[in-house]
């Protein structure tokens, strides 16, 4: 499965230090999020596991926009590098 390869990849590069880094928290998270939602393929009235993934989504929401306030490189870097958001582009 895709998150499991995603995840080594991700440990590979922090090697087990700086968990508490901005960019690890918001990996986790993204791991985390990536799981719920393919629970909530087979369970799409679990409320309660819904209400958790609201609030993940909340907590990754608000570490990207402090990241992105203190460090723009790295947010672009980890935004792309997660594929998270769309890129953004200038319709001619």
């Amino acid at each position: 499965m895709l998150k499991k390869g995603f995840v080594s990849v991700i440990l590979q590069e922090e090697n087990g230090e700086n968990k508490g880094s901005v960019e690890f928290q918001v990996v986790n998270f993204t791991n985390k999020i990536r799981k719920l939602t393919s629970h909530f393929e087979l369970h799409k009235k679990d409320y309660l596991s819904q209400r958790g993934l609201r609030k993940i989504l909340g907590k990754r929401q608000r570490l990207l926009a402090y990241l992105s306030k203190k460090n723009r490189i790295r947010y672009k870097e980890l935004i792309n590098h997660l594929n998270i958001r769309e890129t953004e582009t200038k319709a001619g």
